[in-house]
């Protein structure tokens, strides 16, 4: 590319720009809405990244494999007996038996999911837990001992108390002191759980002895999660087997969905900001005729104008669009995607405070660009061709 060419193409940049400048309210009408519609397309693209970031890191705590026994294609008790079954394959690390299941507040319509362990995964009775903002983990042997979280205890009431009660299914009240409070960091699994011993939860749900509800599996190596999944299956019949890489997959997927979903709703916004800008684009006014017959009059050919009016929509939509992008990111960074939380975390009453971070992904810029930049130049393609071939005579 020889330097009078790239010159030329400098110059006309530059027209360009002195032309936005005089044409100032105008293209920013444009501007102001391209920018809208871009912030509304990146905020559900990052709030769907930031979310599926926070599920990633919550899910490390995660068993590596969890086993269910299902019934009629729905899943039921499983005998603890499975243990001594299991423990026999090689590279299993550890099992743990547990129960759970959800709990109704009428106070409130909000269902709270009860979770009962004797002991968490890696984790020494006794000792501090990462997922807790303050306090400690019920252990076994306890009775009346419960961790919420900061959401529950709020939606409770509780205040300074530490004592709540749940009703069993006889109607008898089970009282709960509050031993430890989860962390924000992992309110996205937490904000409606209740965790107990499973002496608790087995009385909360009247759960007879000798059962639970399912199995965590911890793998030595977690190249063999895989293998070890089907060997479980081989030794215990009509089993589910569930690994820690498919529930981070489901969220994924579950994310992904609504993401997808919304922006699939915000298409009708794009298409009238794209007739919107066909408009401006086809609607010159006299003295934007005038313009183009006098620089064909100076020696500018119908490829220089198209390239003068391919810089203008070019310029406004690159600034649109970074001023959108960023305009999402402090709003899913800063504000937690305010306007498009709840959309991705559904209908729970109880609604998770979370610190989102959404990283940049080259892949959601591309996305974000391409459903909306390149409309958006195309649309204004044809209006600057006609524009292009007026004859300087017609409009003189």
């Amino acid at each position: 590319m020889d330097a009078p060419y790239i010159g030329r193409l400098l110059n006309i940049l530059d027209y360009a720009l002195s032309s936005l400048r005089r044409k100032l309210l105008k293209n920013f009408g444009v501007f102001t809405v391209f920018s809208v519609v871009i912030f509304l397309f990146s905020s559900f693209q990052l709030t769907s990244r930031a979310l599926t970031e926070i599920a990633r890191q919550t899910l490390t705590t995660a068993p590596d494999i969890t086993v269910q026994q299902m019934s009629a294609g729905r899943q039921s008790s499983i005998p603890l007996a499975a243990k001594e079954q299991l423990a026999a394959i090689f590279g299993i690390k550890k099992i743990d038996a547990r129960i759970w299941g959800y709990y109704f507040d009428e106070s409130n319509g909000a269902n709270y999911t009860v979770i009962g362990m004797d002991t968490m995964p890696d984790h020494a009775p006794g000792s501090p837990w990462p997922g807790l903002s303050e306090g400690r983990l019920p252990t076994a042997g306890e009775t009346g001992k419960a961790v919420i979280s900061a959401e529950m205890r709020r939606q409770l009431q509780l205040g300074e108390r530490k004592f709540f009660s749940l009703f069993r299914p006889d109607l008898s009240l089970a009282s709960f002191e509050t031993v430890g409070i989860f962390s924000k960091d992992s309110d996205l699994v937490t904000a409606d759980l209740i965790l107990m011993t499973m002496g608790d939860a087995r009385n909360l749900f009247a759960i007879p002895d000798g059962l639970a509800t399912d199995l965590l599996v911890q793998v030595g190596n977690p190249l063999e999660i895989d293998t070890i999944t089907g060997k479980i299956r081989d030794k215990l019949a009509g089993v589910r087997v569930i690994t820690r890489a498919q529930i981070q997959k489901t969220y994924e997927v579950v994310f992904s969905w609504r993401s997808g979903l919304g922006t699939i709703c915000l298409l009708t916004a794009l298409v009238s900001f794209v007739i919107l800008a066909w408009d401006k684009a086809s609607g010159l006014s006299q003295s934007e005729l005038r313009e183009v017959g006098i620089l064909k009059i100076l020696g500018w050919q119908t490829g220089d104008i198209m390239l003068l009016r391919f810089f203008e929509s070019a310029t406004v939509a690159l600034f649109a669009f970074l001023t959108g992008w960023l305009l999402a990111w402090v709003h899913v960074g800063y504000f937690a995607g305010a306007l498009f939380r709840p959309i991705f975390l559904g209908w729970s009453v109880l609604r998770p405070d979370l610190a989102m971070v959404p990283p940049l992904v080259f892949s959601d810029v591309l996305l974000v660009f391409s459903i909306s930049v390149l409309p958006y130049l195309c649309a204004t393609a044809v209006p600057a061709w006609r524009a292009a071939v007026v004859r300087a005579d017609s409009v003189l």
